[in-house]
Formats: structure tokens, sequence, C-alpha cells
């Protein structure tokens, strides 16, 4: 580079501080323009090492053997799983107990808590005394002697907890030998639907954020284009003129870098107390990656100075003014076409290479193919918007105020939704795609929550008599409407000769709850009763079976000879009966002393006590703390797949504030460019609330056009990423109208935003001039 072009840069540089209060005020609004976005650039890059960090610290707390066996030790502790829901939020709960001098200790504990004592997490501790968790204070009302550190910890939301005991032990169920805490991080990666549904959501949430930022660059451009031809009157010819505005977009990104970093800082040290989805984290765990981080810092300004040489393609600077080209200039349609044209050509190899099973993609290819289609929304939209209006006469006078000044330069209209109708179109194709793929990530449970609403378990270290007292301590618990109970206990035949053991389930209950489970009419203890499932095929009577409950050695039984065929009844837990169904009086004493016998409780609640839920588990935790409840769901959703979907959910969610954010900075910087013909129009009488509608159409003509065009492209995107995954195309209506609707809703609460600001310009002061 020259020394004349640096010269020229550096005044460019100086030239955009100039100019006063007005001067500041434009660079200001540049700034934060583009720090907005350059801030969601670095958060979307530091997502990687977020997730990570908390997969880390859960692998380093691991506490499960998955039944490896583990010597007893001097540095023995045993571990027992105890966790449940409150509320909304799933609480992590273990007992512990020592078993040598120098028990180990999981990450984030200084030592083993005492019997009766908690150890619990900083959010848990917060929730205990507030009143929001008085009913969990009366289920965890053991004494805190401390609080977990963080690298014991997911995120600084999570809720769990260490309850020491004295009565854990190795033979308990649900209890394991630790003699040291973690494992290998081996979670198995996304399936290449899943891998591809992740890429796709990134590139929509990021790609309305680089179109901010370059539209934010852009701030000002009528005052510079006059501070050049200025310039040129002192003598600089066009290229200089170039140059010096490219000085000037290149500080002007800069200052926009330097406010985003700040801006990612400033949140950085508040995220510990904000959780979305269910998702938190730590400040340090918000560490943007090196080299992408590096990229935004060198991209942004380089993005400025392109982005500012082409729009003074459209400009010509003269010494004694500025000449722009004429809103009548049409511009050229087939360009524009190639984008798109581009995108799909990128991913129609694609086609019918993605599955669940298949081995991966070329995920660049995706990327490369979905940017060209939704930027061909961007560069699209600035011609239908030109094509629509340059037709549209007459109307009233906020109407045609409204309409002229898109005819004149509907471009700076354009630009200002170019990030809503990009975000839109994104977000369609991804909500088809979606549509299309959830059901292959959720299967039918059987469960009818409309008969009961919650399962619970609990054991019966006394056996079958303890049935009775556990089933009246679930029935006596507010809320609690009626309630069923059994135990379900597995026989095993003689094994066939491929050494396969075939096996039916044994169901314990009284009469009453047979009777819900089977017409067997008559019933008095001691009868049996054979199912006639023809998807399961029970023992017939008379048969010798093994009768197993847990991890017991077995209990030989045989089939009663008199035990009658039934048909079965739906279960509102499993679906058809299947199996044999008993009273405690056909079974040997041996199975109903226990202690490995198990009850599970249906249980039914009323809609109007909304503590209901939370009331029976601590119920179920006061008859057994390694028990478990949980509520009805006739779905039931992949671990990962839910996960893939609340983080699109908190992301769409910051991405949305960020839309509107960005987009009320570029209405008040549009306004305060234009404050002086505001103030003329007013001055020769136009009203205000004309003035206000008329600001209001002129947003509402793009923000249309620019929804029907993202609903076009959107379908079209969809239908190309459901054919790579081989689903037939399907248009979800109800989620583009909820899209459009969120979209269309963020473009009026903007406009209603920047109204205040608009009635302070048309005061007669904005006719005044530095």
């Amino acid at each position: 580079m020259s020394p004349s072009w640096l010269r020229e840069l550096l005044l460019g540089a100086r030239m955009a501080l100039a100019g006063g209060r007005s001067g500041l005020v434009r660079a200001a609004l540049t700034a934060v323009g583009v720090g907005l976005g350059v801030a969601m650039l670095l958060a979307a890059v530091s997502i990687p090492h977020m997730m990570q960090a908390r997969s880390d610290r859960n692998a380093a707390r691991a506490d499960q053997n998955y039944g490896a066996q583990v010597e007893h030790t001097d540095r023995s502790t045993l571990v027992g799983v105890t966790d449940m829901q409150y509320r909304d939020a799933g609480i992590r709960g273990r007992l512990v107990r020592a078993e040598g001098s120098q028990p180990v200790v999981p990450p984030g504990l200084t030592a083993l808590p005492r019997p009766g004592e908690m150890v619990v997490s900083p959010a848990l501790a917060r929730l205990l005394v507030t009143p929001e968790g008085a009913l969990l204070r009366e289920r965890l009302h053991y004494p805190a002697a401390g609080l977990i550190a963080d690298e014991g910890l997911q995120g600084p939301g999570e809720l769990a907890f260490y309850l020491g005991s004295d009565t854990l032990t190795a033979d308990t169920s649900g209890v394991g030998r630790r003699n040291s805490f973690g494992d290998e991080n081996t979670s198995d990666g996304l399936d290449p639907v899943l891998l591809l549904l992740v890429v796709i959501i990134f590139v929509v949430l990021l790609l309305p954020v680089a179109m901010f930022v370059a539209s934010a660059i852009r701030f000002g451009g009528d005052s510079r284009d006059r501070r050049l031809a200025g310039v040129r009157l002192v003598g600089a010819d066009t290229g200089m003129a170039r140059r010096i505005a490219a000085g000037e977009a290149m500080l002007s990104a800069l200052l926009g870098v330097v406010t985003g970093a700040l801006m990612f800082l400033a949140g950085r040290s508040f995220v510990g107390s904000v959780e979305l989805m269910g998702i938190s984290v730590y400040p340090a765990d918000v560490r943007p990656d090196p080299v992408l981080a590096a990229l935004i810092v060198a991209a942004v300004p380089a993005a400025a100075v392109v982005v500012t040489v082409l729009s003074l393609r459209r400009v010509m600077i003269e010494p004694l003014g500025v000449v722009r080209r004429g809103g009548d200039t049409r511009r050229r349609l087939w360009w524009r076409l190639i984008l798109p044209v581009l995108g799909v050509l990128l991913l129609l190899p694609l086609v019918g290479s993605v599955s669940k099973e298949s081995e991966g993609f070329s995920e660049w290819q995706v990327i490369g193919g979905v940017c060209f289609i939704l930027l061909g929304v961007a560069t699209l939209l600035p011609w239908l918007v030109q094509s629509v209006v340059r037709r549209i006469h007459g109307g009233p006078v906020a109407w045609q105020l409204a309409v002229r000044r898109l005819q004149l330069d509907g471009s700076m209209s354009a630009r200002a939704v170019t990030g809503v109708a990009v975000a839109v179109a994104g977000a369609i194709g991804l909500q088809m795609m979606f549509a299309a793929v959830e059901a292959n990530y959720q299967r039918f449970s059987g469960q009818d929550p409309s008969r009961a609403q919650i399962s619970a378990t609990v054991g019966l270290p006394h056996g079958w008599p303890d049935a009775a007292v556990a089933t009246a301590r679930f029935a006596a618990t507010p809320g609690v409407t009626a309630i069923s109970s059994r135990s379900i206990l597995t026989m095993e035949l003689e094994p066939k000769p491929d050494g396969e053991i075939p096996s039916a389930p044994l169901t314990l209950a009284g009469c009453d709850d047979l009777r819900r489970l089977a017409e067997i009419g008559d019933c008095a203890d001691g009868d049996a009763f054979v199912v006639d499932n023809p998807e399961f095929t029970p023992p017939a009577p008379g048969t010798a079976v093994t009768i197993r409950a847990d991890d017991d050695p077995g209990t030989p039984w045989t089939v009663p000879a008199g035990a009658r065929t039934v048909r079965p009844l739906i279960d509102p837990l499993n679906g058809a009966t299947a199996g044999v169904l008993v009273t405690p009086g056909a079974l040997p004493a041996a199975v109903l002393a226990g202690p490995h016998l198990w009850l599970q409780a249906l249980i039914a609640v009323d809609p109007a006590a909304t503590d209901a839920v939370d009331r029976v588990v601590t119920t179920r935790w006061e008859l057994d703390q390694f028990g478990s409840t949980w509520e009805l769901n006739p779905t039931v959703v992949d671990n990962k797949f839910a996960q893939v979907r609340r983080g699109l959910f908190a992301g769409a969610a910051v991405t949305l504030l960020l839309i509107g954010a960005s987009l009320l900075v570029v209405v008040l910087e549009q306004l305060r460019d234009r404050r002086r013909l505001l103030a003329v129009l007013v001055a020769f009488g136009t009203r205000r609330r004309t003035m206000s509608w008329a600001i209001l159409w002129q947003t509402a003509v793009p923000v249309v056009l620019g929804l029907v065009l993202a609903c076009a492209a959107g379908v079209g995107l969809g239908a190309v990423l459901l054919r790579i995954i081989g689903a037939p195309v399907a248009i979800d209506w109800t989620g583009i109208g909820v899209v459009s609707a969120l979209a269309g809703a963020v473009i009026l609460l903007v406009t209603a935003l920047s109204l205040p600001v608009l009635w302070r310009l048309m005061r007669a002061e904005g006719l005044r001039t530095e």
C-alpha cells in the first residue's frame, strides 16, 4: 500500500468522527449496530467450548458402575442415585457413604457429608430458602453442610445435592461402589440427520446476524456522501473519494468490533445468572474459538470496505453535490437468481444421501448451499420492493408519502428488513425439516395420562405387607383422587434348545386392582388368571416357572392348574395387559417376603391441585429414597433430538432479541438522517399522525413483501432439505404462520418503539443546522 493510499484511509478515519455532535452520534450508532452483531458472532463461536466444558464436568463426576464390579478398599465410597423432579426442573441427587477411612470424594466436594447432612448446589440452596421452594423443603429438610463447587456441576443453574447416609449397603438396589470418580467422556456423536439439523441451525441463526452487520456498516450513507462531495471540491478525484470512504468505513467497523468485544465481555460476566431452556453455563465456559474469533475481527472491517465500495457504485459524487441514480432505474433480475440456483445445485447431489444409518455428508457443501439460497432472499428483496412499489399510485397522504419514499430509495428500507426475511426463510425451511424428522425421534409409549397421571415405584423391604402401607400413604397425599398398585415380577420358563430362556410378566395385586387390568369376574385371594393376549403368549396353567423379582436368585412356582383365562384390558401404563395375574395367596411365601419386591402405583390427581405431583414425589421420597416417580406421557422423545430442539429454541430466542435490537438501531439511524426533512414537512403543515402512519407504511410494505419472498424461499429450501433426508415434501402451514407472525410482531414492536424519536425529530429544532 502506497503512502498516499494510507494517508487517504487515515483521512477517512478522521472524517468518521468529524462533524460535531452529529458525527459522534452517527459513529456511536454504527458502533452499536456492528457491535451487536459481533457480540452475537463471538457468542456463537463460543458454543462448542461451552458444551464441551459442560460435558467434561459431567464426565468427571460420573459415579455409575453399569454392572462393573469394584472391590472394597480403604478409599471406597458407596453412591446411590436418587434423582427427582420439582416443578419442571430436574434435581440430581446422590446418597453417599464412606466405606473406608480415606473415601474418594466427588468433584466439587472437599469431604463427604455426614449422615443426615447435605451438600447442595448454589442454585438449590437459593431455591430452598425461597417461598417457591417450600414444598421442596418438606422433602429435603436436611441441614446443609456446604455448597458444591463449580467443578462438580454442569452449570450454575443446576439443582443437585449429596446426602450423607449411614444405611447404604453395596447390596441395596441402585447403589454402586466407587474407588474413583469420573469416566472417559465416550458419549456418542449425533447421527447424520441430527448433525444436518445442527449445521442448518447455525447457518439460519448466524446469517441474519451477518446481514445486520452489513446493514449497520452503511449507517449515515447520505451524510458520508455529502462529506465526500466536499472533499471532491478541494481537489480529490473519484478514486481518492472511494479510498477516503473505505477508511471511514474501516474505522467505524473497528469501533464496532471493539464495542462488540466489550458487549461480549459484559454479557459473559452475567451469563451465569441466565438460564435458557434448561441450559446454564459458567462465564469461564464462554470462550470463543481463537481462530474463528480472529476471523471475525478481520472479516468485519474487510466486509465494511467491500460493502462501502459497492454501495458507491450507484452514487455520483461531484464537487458541487451528490447525484444518485433515479428510482426509475430498474434493477436487473437475472444475476439475483444466480445465488439461489447455485445453492440448489450444491444441495441436489445430496438428495437421498442422509439418513440415521448413513455414514455422513459434506458439511461445507450443506453450509454453502443453504447460505446461497438464503443470500438469494437478500438480493431478490430490493428488486421485489422496487418492482411492486413502482406500480402503486394514489391513496391517502400518509400512504403516498411512504410509497414515494420507497420509489425514490426503496433499497434502504429493504436493507432494514433483509435480515428478518433471511431469518424467516431459514426458519421455515428448518421448521419443515423438524416436522418431517420428529416422528423418527419419538415413539408412542402406550401410556394414557387421561386415566392416571403419575407412576410411582417404591421398594418393599419387608415384602408384600408393606404394599398396603405404601398404597395408603399415596392415597392420603393431598391432590390424589385415585390409585391402583401392583408388583411386576418375571416368570422364566424352561430354556429352549438354543439356550434362550423365555419369560413372561407376572402381576401381583389385590382383586380390586386386578379388575383394572383384565375381565377377571369373581375373584378371591389365592386366585390366578392367565391373560389371553395374542401378542404375548403366556405360560399355560400347570406350567413350571421360576419367579424372579429384581436380582433375587429366583423361586420355583407352578402356574395353578385352575387358573382361568381372561380377556385383557388396557393398562394406563403398559397398554394391553399380558402374562399372568395373581393375588397374594397364589404365590409362595418366599416371594411375598421380599426384600426384592417393588410396588408400582398408578396415581390419578386432581387437575386443580397444582402441587399434587410434587407432593406425590415427596411421599415417594419418604417411602423409598431410591424409588422413582414420573409423569405419564403418550410419547417418548429421543434425548439427543430434545437437546437439539432445546438448543434451537434458545438460539432462536437470542437471535430474535438481536434482530429486534439491531432493527431498532437501523430505524433510529434512518430517522436521524432524515430529521431535517421531517421537520420541514411538519413546518409546512403535515400532521404528526400522517407522518407516523407514513413511517409505519414505509416499514410495512417491505416487511410484507419480504415475508412473501421468505415464505417462498423457505418452502423451497425446506423441500430440498426434505429430499436430502428422503422424506416426502410436506408444507407446515401452521409453522409458517407462526414464524411469519413472530417476524411481523418484531417489526411492529420496533416501529412502535421508534415513534417517540420520530415525534421528537419533527420539532422545529430539526430545522437548525450546524
